[in-house]
């Protein structure tokens, strides 16, 4: 079944709807949306390595516009829907020191977060809610990013071929690394 699977993507991945797929997924992502684009990203890459740097530029491009909508979601509606849950709960003195650690290291959260498995929509939402810089928040998320997307598909551009092989044999060890992954992303998440 996971064959199967692996097949369907791959063969989504090489459709000429994919770009666009590519980039609905990389903007809700950034602000709602569960799935990380990787998980089309990668499978795109592999089937069009010549076109791995274009689909990293679509990724790019609606990661950072779908993270706009994050932080507006933070900064426009947390009030609304979060805030009463905060103080409900006896958390306001922990929401506010959070609000002035973001102000002082809201640039480093988010340039280290951007490229680790950790949700991006979180960094997105907080950053609205701390009312962090906006222009910033937009540059350094183009950093982020872009440097994220740009790294996996330079890896298999001069890769893919290896990485298909080594996926195509190892599918299973490949997909339990990827799902350990994004649960220790979540973990890391409620640690810190």
């Amino acid at each position: 079944m996971l064959h199967r699977l692996y097949a369907w993507t791959l063969a989504l991945a090489a459709s000429p709807r994919a770009p666009w797929w590519l980039a609905v997924i990389a903007f809700a992502e950034s602000s709602f949306f569960p799935i990380p684009p990787d998980a089309l990203l990668v499978p795109m890459a592999l089937a069009r390595p010549r076109q791995a740097w274009q689909f990293a530029l679509i990724c790019t491009v609606a990661s950072v516009a779908g993270g706009a909508l994050g932080y507006f979601i933070g900064y426009a509606v947390f009030d609304q829907l979060a805030r009463p849950v905060i103080q409900l709960y006896g958390y306001g003195a922990r929401f506010e020191a959070f609000q002035a650690m973001f102000a002082e290291y809201g640039l480093w959260v988010i340039l280290v977060k951007g490229l680790t498995p950790i949700p991006y929509k979180i960094v997105t939402i907080a950053s609205g809610a701390a009312h962090f810089d906006f222009l910033v928040f937009m540059a350094a998320s183009l950093v982020t990013r872009g440097a994220r997307f740009f790294l996996v598909a330079t890896l298999l551009h001069f890769f893919g071929d290896q990485v298909r092989t080594f996926i195509e044999r190892r599918l299973t060890l490949v997909t339990t690394l990827v799902a350990t992954g994004i649960v220790g992303g979540f973990l890391l998440l409620k640690v810190l």
